[in-house]
């Protein structure tokens, strides 16, 4: 019989990779609240008409990526492809965003039906910030301020640069869209397939074209600069003060657009130059029409998300995973012979109870001195404790150093766990 075996482009993640996945999000978790953000949870499959209502009919996720099906009620239900809808969705639906701001973040798996790569795949996770019931920039400010902060945090600081750009209001984009494919139809023949197509559906996002024929037809092309009301120059103009007066570091980036229709003004990306093609590991920007859009009244806000498998193998190809992080025990506690066992258990809790911060493994299986110690070394724990009917007898317990040339001490059990935090804090 054929093994089953995971469906290709959804990974599992492995008990030697979970460590850094931890590090990860307990980092994300604590800037965010050091800024007020509330952590929100989603279900991962919604109905199909928030992604099409939200996203757009003519984008990629909706053409081609979505992963839909029709429930046994005969309902079109979508696994999520990104968080932000479902976040509107929420927030609206539970009120909570009458008369009220607010600061939200969520994390969690996503679905993209496209050709997994290094960094991207068909089931993916995204850490997703999203902010209500403010209007002006400052806000915009202090999204991109707090990623900067955890950047600092994971040492990614001098790896990532940020582009930011303004699109306009959609009646600025809906002018400077006809005027760019008036334009690019003239070379519409000598376009990437990509462009041609999105000629027709979805223009703007030719702007983002690696082909190098095609960046030779958009140097000459209309510029969204030179179409931007009023408003969302003003916008973006004291965005880039806020910004300046924060030390942030940024370039303006004319080129940059946002692939999913509800963006507008501000949109931003936090690229690497570490990781070949795959260079955003940060994006997001304004979208102050898509709470209305999705039935509730006119909210201003603003965004972003990131990929956590992108995050990692950045960390990962930097070298820059603290050593601290693994799932590498501290104790190990052995048993040596079957009137022990009940002792070893009862000994390994009382120890963390006694070393809270400390991982301590209970021996279970049986086995000889040498198959336990063995054991004990594979484990990654610093000491073992030894316990023989000898040791339970007597009330003492051996300590062994498994990392260090120490000599193995016999201790009173009562005097275990203080000569283990100490040891253990050096």
């Amino acid at each position: 019989m054929a093994k089953i075996q995971a469906i290709r482009g959804m990974n599992d993640i492995l008990p030697e990779q979970t460590p850094v996945w931890q590090f990860v999000e307990a980092t994300v978790r604590k800037v965010l609240g050091q800024y007020g953000y509330q952590e929100i949870r989603m279900p991962i499959v919604e109905q199909t008409d928030l992604f099409k209502r939200s996203i757009g009919e003519v984008t990629d996720i909706v053409e081609k990526e979505m992963y839909t099906f029709d429930d046994r009620n005969g309902d079109s239900l979508t696994l999520r492809p990104e968080g932000t809808a479902g976040c509107v969705r929420a927030a609206e639906e539970h009120g909570l965003l009458f008369n009220q701001t607010r600061r939200l973040w969520y994390t969690g798996p996503m679905f993209r039906h496209e050709r997994p790569q290094k960094g991207r795949y068909r089931q993916f996770h995204q850490i997703g910030v999203e902010c209500f019931g403010m209007a002006g920039p400052d806000i915009d400010a202090e999204l991109l301020m707090l990623t900067a902060r955890l950047w600092q945090e994971l040492g990614l600081a001098e790896h990532t640069r940020l582009e930011l750009n303004s699109i306009g209001t959609s009646e600025a984009r809906r002018v400077y869209r006809d005027a760019l494919v008036e334009y690019l139809s003239q070379f519409k023949s000598e376009l990437d397939a990509d462009s041609q197509r999105r000629l027709d559906t979805n223009p703007l996002r030719i702007l983002d074209s690696k082909d190098p024929s095609t960046r030779k037809i958009l140097e000459n092309a209309p510029v969204l600069d030179a179409y931007l009301d009023d408003e969302s120059r003003e916008h973006f103009d004291r965005l880039r003060a806020l910004l300046d007066a924060a030390g942030i570091d940024y370039t303006v980036n004319p080129a940059l657009v946002r692939g999913l229709d509800y963006y507008g003004k501000t949109v931003f990306e936090w690229i690497t130059d570490s990781l070949g093609a795959q260079g955003t590991v940060c994006a997001g920007g304004r979208y102050d029409g898509l709470v209305e859009q999705l039935g509730g009244k006119p909210t201003r806000a603003v965004g972003f998300a990131m990929g956590v498998e992108r995050l990692i193998l950045l960390l990962e190809t930097l070298d820059l995973i603290p050593p601290h992080v693994n799932n590498h025990a501290d104790v190990y506690v052995t048993a040596m012979g079957e009137g022990a066992v009940a002792s070893a258990l009862a000994l390994a809790d009382e120890l963390r109870v006694a070393l809270p911060e400390a991982t301590v493994v209970s021996h279970c299986g049986g086995g000889s001195f040498k198959s336990q110690m063995k054991k004990a070394d594979k484990s990654g724990a610093q000491y073992a404790v030894i316990l023989g009917d000898n040791e339970v007898a007597n009330g003492t317990a051996g300590l062994k150093p498994l990392r260090s040339d120490e000599q193995q001490r016999e201790l009173a059990r009562g005097d275990l766990a203080s000569a283990l935090a100490s040891a253990l804090n050096n």
